[in-house]
C-alpha cells in the first residue's frame, strides 16, 4: 500500500524469450507450418505431372495423328467424276473400302518382292456398317473379277482408256480413286471412306495384339510365303500372319476364293481377340494397336485423322461379335478364263441392293448344293420360293409367302461366309 492507501501494484516480470506466435508445448503449429510447406511441395509436383502427363499425352496423339497419311489426290479425283457417282440412300450408313496393297516401298516390306514401281490391291475388301451400328458386313472383292475399269488418272499424270479386265489392275492403273470408282460401277453403292493398308501395317497390327489364335486342320509349309506350321491350334504373329492370308498355290486347292476365306477367317478371329482382350476400351493396350494400325494406313481426308478414326471405332465398341460377318462376293470361274472370276447374277446384284439400301443379309458356313449354276431371277416370295446366293448354290430356304397372306417378314438372303463369333478352330 502506498502512504495515500492506494494498492501497490505488482512489478511485471522481465520478459524472457520470445516463444514463436502459435507456439504450444505440444508442437502442433510446428506441426502446422510443416504440413503447409508439404502441401505447397506436393502441389507443385503434382502440377508438373500432371502437365508432364498432359504433355505426354499430348505427343502420343500427335504422334498417331501423323502417323494417318491424307489420300488428297484421291479426293480430287473423285471430285471430278462427283456427277456419276452413286447417291448414299440411307442416312448414318457407311460404306467403306479397304485395300490391302502389295506395294514393296514402304520399310520391311522389300523383302516380299522387287518393287515394280506399281501396285496392286492384293485385297480388297467393302464393309458396310448398318446405320444403327447393330451389324457390319465385310465382303471380299476377287482380285482376279473380270470388270469394266473406267478410264483414270495414271500417277504420271495422263489417262488410261477403259477397259475390261481384272478388278486390281483398277489399283495399279490409277490407285484408291479408280478402285473406288470401279467399284462403285461394279455395286452401285457410295463408297464413304476409303483406307489403304500395307504388308508392313497389317503385320505390326497383329503383333500389337500379341499374335492370333487360328486352328489349322494340316499342317503348312510354303517356302514362298516363308511360312511352316503345324496342325491344330497356332498363334500366328505378324509375319506368320501375312504369309498365311497371302498364301495362294501351297495351300488347300490353290484358288483365290480359298485365299479369301482364310482372309475372313483370320480377320474374324483378330477381331473376336480385340474384343476379348477389351482393347477397345484399355488404354494401355489400344494405344500399341492405334499405332501400328495408324503407321502405314493411308485414308481419305475425312478419315485421317485420330479423332475421326476414334468416332468411328466408337460407335462399334458394342457390336456383337456374332453380328460382324464375313463373305465373299458370288462368283464363279470366267469362261474364258477359268484362273479369272465373274460375278454370279442375279445374286451378286441382291447382295449389294440390300447394302446399298441397309437390309440385313445373314452367312453360313455352308450352303446346300444347286445344280444349275444360274440364279432365280425372281424376288424372294415372287417364284418357286428358292433363292440361289453364293458360288452358284442354293440356300436351300422356302418362302412360304404365296401360300399364307399374313406370313412373316421375309428372312434376309443367306451367303456362305463366318462371323466373327465363331471358333476359329470350329
Amino acid at each position: 500500500m502506498t502512504s495515500e492507501g492506494t494498492p501497490r501494484r505488482p512489478k511485471r516480470a522481465a520478459p524472457g524469450p520470445r516463444a514463436p506466435v502459435g507456439a504450444s508445448p505440444t508442437g502442433t503449429g510446428l506441426r502446422r507450418r510443416r504440413r503447409r510447406r508439404w502441401i505447397r511441395s506436393s502441389s507443385l509436383v503434382s502440377a508438373v505431372l500432371l502437365f508432364g502427363a498432359a504433355g505426354a499425352g499430348w505427343a502420343a496423339y500427335e504422334k498417331l495423328n501423323s502417323n494417318i497419311t491424307a489420300d488428297n489426290d484421291a479426293a480430287a479425283e473423285l471430285a471430278r467424276y462427283e456427277k456419276e457417282r452413286p447417291t448414299a440412300l440411307v442416312r448414318g450408313a457407311l460404306n467403306i473400302l479397304i485395300i490391302g496393297s502389295d506395294s514393296r516401298s514402304g520399310a520391311g516390306n522389300s523383302r516380299y518382292g522387287r518393287d515394280s514401281g506399281t501396285e496392286r490391291s492384293d485385297t480388297a475388301i467393302l464393309l458396310h456398317l448398318a446405320a444403327d451400328r447393330r451389324s457390319a458386313t465385310a465382303v471380299s472383292l476377287p482380285r482376279d473379277l473380270m470388270v469394266h475399269v473406267p478410264s483414270c488418272r495414271r500417277p504420271d499424270g495422263s489417262r488410261s482408256e477403259a477397259t475390261f479386265t481384272m478388278f486390281n489392275h483398277a489399283f495399279a492403273t490409277g490407285g484408291s480413286a479408280c478402285t473406288i470408282r470401279t467399284v462403285e460401277k461394279l455395286t452401285n453403292i457410295r463408297i464413304d471412306h476409303h483406307m489403304v493398308v500395307d504388308f508392313e501395317g497389317f503385320k505390326k497390327m497383329v503383333d500389337a495384339v500379341d499374335g492370333v489364335e487360328l486352328c489349322l486342320k494340316q499342317p503348312i509349309d510354303d517356302e514362298a510365303a516363308d511360312l511352316k506350321l503345324p496342325a491344330g491350334r497356332v498363334t500366328l504373329n505378324g509375319e506368320q500372319a501375312l504369309g498365311y492370308v497371302r498364301a495362294r498355290k501351297s495351300l488347300g486347292d490353290g484358288s483365290d476364293t480359298e485365299r479369301m476365306d482364310r482372309q475372313q477367317r483370320f480377320l474374324g478371329a483378330l477381331v473376336g481377340k480385340v474384343r476379348s482382350d477389351d482393347v477397345l476400351l484399355n488404354p494401355v493396350k489400344l494405344y500399341p494397336m492405334l499405332d501400328a494400325a495408324t503407321s502405314s494406313l493411308t485414308t481419305d481426308p475425312a478419315l485421317a485423322s485420330l479423332r475421326a478414326l476414334y468416332e468411328l471405332v466408337r460407335g462399334l465398341r458394342n457390336l456383337p461379335t456374332d453380328d460382324v460377318q464375313f463373305l465373299t462376293a458370288p462368283r464363279t470361274p470366267y469362261p474364258y478364263d477359268t484362273d479369272r472370276d465373274q460375278l454370279v447374277e442375279p445374286a451378286a446384284q441382291k447382295l449389294f441392293t440390300r447394302l446399298r439400301t441397309d437390309q440385313p443379309v445373314e452367312v453360313t458356313k455352308e450352303v446346300a448344293d444347286n445344280s444349275s449354276p444360274k440364279m432365280n431371277n425372281k424376288a424372294p416370295g415372287d417364284g418357286d420360293g428358292t433363292e440361289s446366293y453364293g458360288d452358284g448354290k442354293s440356300s436351300g430356304k422356302t418362302s412360304v409367302s404365296s401360300v399364307l397372306p399374313d406370313r412373316p417378314p421375309t428372312p434376309p438372303p443367306t451367303f456362305r461366309g463366318n462371323t466373327a463369333a465363331q471358333d476359329a478352330c470350329g
